[in-house]
């Protein structure tokens, strides 16, 4: 077998040296492309600008504006109870029935002696007119006058009082009919027709609950009693709402109006009671419900509005990355209200393209690729007030 000549062996060598050195060189190129900083993928959306509500929130009672326990103001037997427990009833219906013949039996007793010491007062008068003629002629002594006077008003008091204890035994009597004195809604009966019921009893009949309108009371922290106070100045009652709050939902209740402050701040806790009214024509507002309440103490207009994700927090301050051509500028920002549903801003300007999403990968300066349109602003405010 023949060998290869020397000359191509050498060219060989050669050509194998050229071939690495080639791609040693097209290595050294293609290594800065590979070190270059890549777009980090960030998501934006635009700063808004509109008329935005301020809200207090906290927790709520539901209470009635009258709560009535209907308790017995005459003893007597319980004849008859008139309405049924759940039932809805007017001011001045007949709600119950307590025996009444012993009170009848008094007031027919009292107007007879009435009469009788009205009688009594006729002779009298009738003799001391007699005793003034004959006083005159000395035909009756002086001391006798004066005792027929004295008789005359002693008869007449008699008679007064008669005729008053004819009105308070009316006045009783009344009190065997028992009429609502709200319009409400019948609680649970507690006593049953049959039973004996006195005025002494400390439990009552049954309760009647007004329900519309109805009240929502709850403490707000006492720094926002110059807002309260503000409110309560202002010719219309201030916002307030009322929710239910359930399976991650929040539903709606009632709308209704701030309708006082209470007169002191409680040293233990540092906030102040406050009072709303609410029209609940639908009872969706029932008493001793708890309930979530957002108070609007103000209105922001033409504030620039983003959501809390997109204001950063940093040594010098808040700021915000906003969006110039492929890359992202820090710009330092006041954060000037805050919620969990918005920030309201200043130091940018409204349609400005703000970072949204992806911020933990950025600095100043940095290229970004931006992923999908650029959401158009949500009017946040109009969400604010939606359950």
């Amino acid at each position: 077998m023949r060998r290869p000549s020397r000359s191509v062996i050498v060219l060989c060598v050669a050509l194998i040296v050229l071939l690495a050195l080639a791609w040693w060189f097209s290595q050294r190129q293609a290594a800065p492309q590979n070190h270059a900083p890549s777009a980090v993928p960030v998501r934006v959306i635009k700063v808004a600008q509109q008329d935005v509500p301020r809200f207090a929130t906290a927790i709520g009672s539901v209470l009635s504006l009258h709560n009535v326990q209907i308790r017995p103001q005459v003893d007597g037997i319980l004849t008859q109870v008139l309405v049924k427990e759940g039932q809805w009833v007017k001011q001045g219906d007949l709600l119950a029935v307590i025996d009444d013949r012993a009170i009848r039996a008094s007031i027919d007793q009292a107007r007879a002696m009435l009469e009788q010491s009205q009688a009594q007062l006729q002779v009298a008068a009738v003799d001391l007119k007699r005793y003034r003629l004959l006083s005159s002629d000395d035909g009756v002594s002086k001391q006798t006058f004066d005792q027929q006077q004295a008789l005359v008003k002693q008869l007449q008091a008699t008679a007064k009082g008669n005729q008053a204890a004819i009105v308070n035994a009316q006045v009783q009597l009344s009190y065997t009919q028992i009429r609502s004195p709200v319009t409400g809604r019948v609680g649970i009966r507690n006593v049953d027709p049959g039973n004996l019921v006195r005025s002494s009893d400390t439990q009552s009949l049954f309760s009647v609950t007004q329900i519309d309108p109805i009240a929502v009371e709850f403490a707000l922290p006492q720094q926002l009693l110059p807002t309260l106070q503000q409110l309560l100045k202002a010719p219309e009652p201030a916002l307030v709402q009322a929710f239910m709050d359930a399976d991650h939902q929040r539903t709606l209740l009632g709308e209704g109006g701030l309708a006082l402050i209470d007169n002191q701040i409680s040293a233990n806790t540092g906030t102040l009671r406050i009072k709303a009214e609410f029209d609940n024509k639908d009872g969706l507002l029932w008493p001793g419900q708890l309930v979530t309440v957002k108070l609007r103490t103000g209105l922001d207009r033409g504030a620039l509005v983003v959501p809390p994700p997109v204001v950063q927090r940093g040594i010098d301050g808040h700021y915000v990355y906003r969006l110039d051509g492929d890359k992202v500028t820090s710009v330092p920002v006041k954060v000037l209200f805050q919620d969990s549903d918005l920030t309201i801003i200043s130091g940018v300007a409204a349609g400005d393209q703000l970072v949204a999403d992806g911020q933990s990968r950025l600095k100043p300066g940095a290229r970004v690729e931006v992923l999908g349109d650029p959401p158009a602003s949500t009017e946040l405010a109009e969400r604010r007030l939606q359950p």
